[in-house]
């Protein structure tokens, strides 16, 4: 298989680039499976704090299927009989990664790339950016999550004004909408990336992997009814050697060094 995805951990860091610049870095189906393949590692290896996803270059973060290659000899039927249970890229839907994910978005997130990023925590946008689920502009649908994430994420008329014109909005309205973090020039992307990596890795890994299980598990319950759950995550949180390791660093005014268990 040609990997045409990038990863590479640095240290606590993994990096995942999709790296097929002369298709805007479009996801065809080996590349969907590298992706998956990648998404499992991550969820094996307890030494990753956080993700950072992005995609090769300054034009696009990711363009969607690659309409030039194995979409096109689908009909919409077969493609729905074979989505993914994870998603676009095998991260849309995915809830069994328990780290933060950061979607660093370059450059056009248009169809199946908007629904990564709709699957990302965290979303951090050069300014020239581009997002949109623009699908029925071809005749499809985002059936890999768009619908119902996008709608989840934002006010009715915002989530349909974008889905039923299938256009692309700019970085700035999207973050206007609440959907991106923050909007920085181009230039600045890879600062602001490494200003909330080590936001996230100041916080207990243990505490951050309670706190997104608890937001996978416990998303469609009312308030109430998720604080009862009792995720893996959050059992060992509570008694971690993380948890014991900052309440010494407050006491005795130092920075915190997280076990990580």
């Amino acid at each position: 298989m040609t990997d045409e995805v990038r990863y590479v951990r640095d240290g606590h860091i993994a990096r995942v680039t999709i790296d097929r610049p002369a298709v805007l870095n479009a996801v065809d189906v080996k590349t969907n499976a590298r992706l998956n393949e990648i998404w499992a590692d991550i969820e094996a290896d307890p030494q990753v704090r956080v993700v950072v996803v992005t995609g090769a270059g300054q034009r696009s973060f990711c363009v969607g299927a690659d309409m030039s290659a194995d979409a096109v000899d689908k009909t919409g039927l077969e493609y729905w009989a074979g989505l993914d249970p994870n998603g676009f890229g095998g991260l849309s839907l995915r809830t069994t990664l328990d780290v933060p994910v950061i979607a660093r978005v370059n450059g056009y997130a248009l169809g199946g790339g908007m629904e990564m990023v709709l699957g990302c925590d965290i979303v951090l946008a050069a300014d020239h950016a581009q997002f949109g689920l623009t699908e029925p502009r071809v005749g499809r649908i985002p059936l890999d999550g768009g619908v119902f994430q996008l709608v989840r994420r934002l006010p009715h008329t915002q989530a349909m004004g974008l889905l039923l014109t299938g256009r692309r909005a700019f970085a700035a309205e999207l973050h206007r909408m609440g959907l991106v973090n923050e909007v920085v020039p181009a230039q600045q992307l890879d600062e602001a990336v490494d200003r909330w990596v080590a936001d996230i890795l100041a916080c207990a890994p243990t505490s951050l992997r309670a706190i997104k299980q608890m937001v996978q598990r416990g998303g469609g319950l009312s308030p109430k009814d998720a604080h009862k759950l009792s995720t893996p995550a959050l059992m060992a949180a509570l008694d971690s050697e993380d948890a014991k390791e900052g309440v010494l660093a407050f006491q005795h005014k130092r920075p915190p060094l997280w076990p990580g268990r």
